[in-house]
């Protein structure tokens, strides 16, 4: 069998059923990688700055002997292991073999692991131009024309759970803050998972994208283009700025009532911290005032200070937009209950929308 060199589309195709490698150092791995790409670095950290040192001082023999002190000793383990993960990861019912390997560049590195997997039997497919031609086409996927459709709301409506209702009613939705590990405010962060690097925040977005075709309407949360640390990528969010906003307008109370139950468990420390992070646009009163009454296991009041903060600037960035009477679609509600405002915007949704 000889190796195949094959398009960044083949092999997103064939990834779908068949197993990954990613033979860049573990710190590359870790920063970014393809969703579902499983590691098996060629070298460490430190063996991988010997050859790179010995390439750019030396010549490139130098670097490829030195490459191979590393790699020979290693090569069994490296196809056990390989044959252990073909095994767990195999998503058709006949064991195919197939696996799929990509370095930095589509270079040495790849070619190094490859040529092993070939001749222990595996039939391998290497991705022409490497990880970098992963990250071009990534990056492709945000300048695309999206048919975005955003759920808005202030602070408290309940918007996330909305999506998933809609994507029960079999409509095509991206969770952006779910992608993220943050649900957006100053307090959404609390209890979730670290967030991803940016780079890998991109890679899982860029793949969500990739699904849709351009004619599908896709629901997205409506938000800043900062959720948490991640960041939106800026020709995406002209996208989403460009869009139909479904606006459900819920009183007051009612998303007072739903933050209290939301957060009202969360460990104190964690809420002072998050409060003392936006004391300079909350103001010294108000974050004083809304931790005394966190302290004194007021959550309410405390929410109320917060929640009357994110209304003004939430209403401020969602008629921050071109042509704005022509894209809110204003709809009301009465209480922050998943099904009932799931109804309600699914008899809003029209077709001539989309």
């Amino acid at each position: 069998m000889a190796v195949k060199r094959i398009s960044i589309e083949d092999f997103l195709d064939l990834a779908k059923t068949h197993l990954v490698l990613d033979v860049r150092s573990p710190s590359e791995y870790a920063h970014a990688h393809i969703p579902n790409a499983q590691s098996l670095p060629l070298f460490s950290d430190e063996e991988r700055k010997v050859v790179g040192t010995a390439y750019k001082q030396l010549s490139r023999e130098n670097a490829i002997k030195f490459g191979l002190d590393y790699f020979g000793p290693n090569m069994r383990k490296m196809v056990e292991r390989v044959e252990l993960l073909s095994k767990v990861s195999e998503k058709e019912p006949h064991t195919t073999k197939k696996i799929l390997v990509h370095c930095w560049r589509g270079g040495m590195r790849s070619g190094a692991v490859s040529w092993l997997l070939d001749l222990y039997g595996f039939q391998i497919f290497t991705l022409e131009g490497g990880y970098k031609a992963y990250r071009n086409y990534i990056l492709q996927q945000f300048e695309k024309p999206y048919n975005f459709k955003i759920i808005g709301g202030f602070t408290g409506s309940g918007k996330t759970p909305l999506l998933y209702g809609l994507q029960k009613n079999k409509l095509s939705i991206i969770d952006l803050e779910g992608i993220a590990n943050h649900k957006g405010s100053a307090l959404g962060g609390i209890g979730q998972e670290p967030q991803p690097s940016q780079e890998m925040f991109e890679n899982l977005l860029g793949m969500e994208l990739s699904k849709h075709d351009l004619q599908t309407p896709i629901f997205l949360e409506d938000e800043s283009q900062r959720i948490g640390n991640m960041q939106i990528p800026m020709a995406m969010w002209h996208t989403m700025r460009k869009s139909i906003v479904y606006f459900l307008d819920i009183p007051f109370e009612g998303r007072l009532e739903y933050l209290t139950k939301e957060y009202g468990n969360l460990p104190k420390p964690d809420l002072v911290n998050a409060i003392m992070r936006i004391q300079k646009r909350l103001g010294g009163l108000e974050t004083k005032n809304a931790i005394n009454f966190l302290l004194e296991n007021n959550f309410k009041e405390s929410f109320r200070i917060l929640l009357k903060y994110y209304d003004k600037w939430y209403e401020k960035g969602l008629y921050n937009r071109d042509n704005v009477e022509s894209l809110i679609r204003k709809i009301e509600g009465q209480v922050v209950d998943n099904e009932i405002n799931t109804d309600i915007l699914m008899n809003n949704i029209t077709k001539n929308d989309y």
